[in-house]
This record gives structure tokens, sequence and C-alpha cells, in this order.
């Protein structure tokens, strides 16, 4: 993950197939969503919090800069997902408490 503000905060987690880590300031302030194929091989990966929806095709590994407020309550869900040959694989998600 690229480097962030001192204030923010980085919270990770993996699943199966991919690896989701979001860099976040207090509950409601999403600055990017990174995720990973963990066996590193190319897809299309897939970023979704609120209204936003980011994906790029044919990498491993992708930062998506999300930059912007999304209320959520309990709990924040920032999700990764991954799908390869147009088939679903896997969507992961990190909780923002």
């Amino acid at each position: 993950m690229a480097a962030v503000p001192a204030s923010a905060e980085v919270k990770s987690t993996c699943g199966t197939y991919i690896c989701v880590a979001t860099a976040y300031e207090g509950r409601d302030y999403v600055q990017d969503i990174t995720v990973t194929t963990r066996e590193g091989l190319p897809g299309t990966l897939r970023a979704f919090v609120g209204d936003y929806r980011g994906s790029k095709a044919g990498v491993s590994r992708w930062r998506f800069i999300v930059n912007r407020e999304i209320r959520a309550y309990p709990k924040l869900a920032v999700c990764g997902g991954l799908d390869r040959s147009g088939r679903f694989i896997e969507n992961h998600c990190v909780l923002i408490p």
C-alpha cells in the first residue's frame, strides 16, 4: 500500500483468493482501497464501498483512490472483488468500526 497521511489508519484482511486493505480517517472517510490477488495471477479486480464502484481488468494488484466520506452504521464495509474469465471468484470486505 502506498504511503498515507499520518492521521490515516490502515486496516487489511485476506480471503481465500484476495487481500483487501483500506486507508481511512475516522469511521466515515475512505482514502483508498487496495485489492491484491494472493497467488499473483491477474484478473478483474473490483473495489466498492457505499456508492463508489471501481474496477481494473488484467491486474493482480490495484490501488483504487476513493477520497470521500461514506456513512454507514454500525460499521462501514470496504470491499474488494475478483472476477476471472467473466466468472465471479470472490468478494471480501474490511469492516471499519
